[in-house]
């Protein structure tokens, strides 16, 4: 099967390097002006310019040309998902869709399998999610992700097409699962960098990690998810890499948020957007997500840290 990965931030570029150096990759970006700097410069130095691209690996503006491929990466925002499906039904229809995104869509609570299901039913969706950074991958780096799709078939050939050298994947078809651990973390990760950005300490990171993970398996269960997923890459340990390293977006904002700071509004994070959608999701399930509560009411700016710890500690105390 041929491939192409559809977006060209640090992540799509990231596993575009990475799967070009063992097959042709066909790398696709909006921006022609961006596409035509990577031929130029074989890197993309707008995202991750210390690193070359694959003599394999194609930069195109061109849609149609990238959609030739039979297997298509989509690395976009999961806010802009929907869009991008429905702007290109014609050339995706039927493709085998692989979304590396990770998040809630905002409007509809649903995840990106769900969302890929709606656009294109005739499509095959899958997910490729877990601990992983862009600047691990495209250097080459040992990293290990999940593959969720619901058709086993379809998941084994997959993760024998897209593993590589350093980029090793583990497979299963609770796409629910997967999809949940990789979106929810991203709250906890922006709780997270906030505790340490206000100097609460290491151990207060580690209890909301901890009482994170458990918030994360109420809401994944609750959703038809089986607990070993969120025991997995794609939950547990796509969380353990969130909350503990500044690389991560979420972290960042959450930093910033914790020392007063102001953040850049064109990052892109993911679990700003998720944390919005996951506790309007959960008031209608009569779920208790007290995390992602306080994580909202910290975006929003109806909570400040120290009313936000005050109301963390006080409640009712109970079994673990």
């Amino acid at each position: 099967m041929t491939i192409s990965v559809l977006g060209a931030g640090a992540f799509g570029t990231a596993l575009a390097i990475s799967l070009a150096k063992e097959t042709p990759v066909t790398l696709w970006a909006r921006d022609s002006a961006q596409v035509a700097d990577m031929q130029r410069q074989r890197c993309n130095t707008a995202r991750l310019p210390d690193v070359p691209l694959p003599a394999r690996l194609t930069p195109t503006s061109d849609f149609s040309q990238a959609t030739e491929a039979e297997v298509l990466l989509l690395a976009v925002p999961m806010q802009k998902l929907r869009s991008v499906l429905q702007a290109h039904r014609a050339d995706l229809k039927g493709k085998v869709l692989v979304a590396c995104c990770k998040g809630i869509e905002l409007e509809t609570g649903f995840g990106p399998i769900v969302v890929i299901s709606q656009v294109l039913p005739a499509a095959k969706p899958a997910l490729l999610t877990g601990p992983s950074f862009a600047a691990d991958i495209a250097r080459g780096l040992p990293t290990a992700l999940t593959l969720a799709c619901s058709d086993a078939k379809l998941g084994h050939q997959l993760q024998q097409q897209l593993t590589t050298a350093n980029l090793r994947l583990y497979r299963t078809t609770d796409t629910s699962g997967a999809e949940l651990g990789g979106a929810l973390k991203n709250i906890i990760a922006i709780a997270c960098g906030a505790v340490i950005g206000a100097g609460l300490g290491e151990s207060a990171r580690a209890a909301l990690m901890t009482r994170g993970y458990a918030e994360m398996q109420r809401m994944a269960l609750a959703c038809g998810a089986k607990p070993e997923t969120l025991a997995g890459l794609s939950g547990f340990g796509d969380l353990t890499l969130t909350c503990s390293s500044p690389l991560s977006r979420n972290y960042q904002l959450g930093l910033s948020i914790g020392r007063g700071d102001g953040f850049d509004p064109n990052i892109t994070v993911e679990g700003a957007a998720t944390a919005r959608a996951t506790a309007a999701k959960a008031k209608t399930m009569g779920l208790d997500m007290p995390l992602t509560e306080t994580v909202v009411g910290l975006l929003n700016g109806d909570l400040t840290i120290a009313t936000a710890g005050a109301q963390l500690l006080a409640r009712p105390l109970k079994e673990e």
